[in-house]
């Protein structure tokens, strides 16, 4: 089961990715327009799909032998990743957008609503970046 939810978690991903650069895009292109059910729906499945993402990361994160709070991981590069940046990393994206979509459903405007999606969705976007473990990186991620 772990591996198939670590392979899930990996390939969801993308999902999630081309989600909020779905938003973020059409944020910035659909400016004097009003705001559309599509733009609503887009933001909410970038929402979902971010949570799916951490309620299986989460489980991965509890049963996972990468994390390990072994004496002086903090020093170990890949131990430190998994057990404390990508973690809180990605709880402080995924914070952002829920804020971000749930700021953006108070607003009556289109244009507040848009810079809103866009001012946190770009902050959560970047936050996530920086902590996926991509194969680049060479924390043991794999493209899928």
């Amino acid at each position: 089961m772990y591996n198939g939810l670590l392979h899930a978690h990996s390939g969801l991903r993308w999902i999630a990715l081309f989600f909020i650069l779905a938003a973020i895009i059409i944020s910035f292109t659909s400016k004097g327009k009003p705001y559309s059910a599509m733009e609503k729906k887009l933001a909410l499945f970038t929402l979902i799909s971010f949570h799916i993402q951490l309620v299986i990361g989460l489980y991965l994160y509890f049963t996972s032998p990468k994390v390990n709070f072994f004496e002086g991981f903090m020093k170990d590069s890949v131990a430190r990743f998994f057990n404390v940046e990508h973690i809180f990393g990605m709880l402080i994206a995924i914070v952002l957008i829920t804020m971000g979509y749930s700021k953006s459903k108070k607003k009556t405007e289109a244009s507040a609503k848009r810079k809103t999606i866009k001012t946190f969705y770009i902050i959560g976007l970047l936050i996530l970046i920086a902590t996926i473990p991509w194969p680049f990186r060479g924390l043991g991620g794999s493209w899928f």
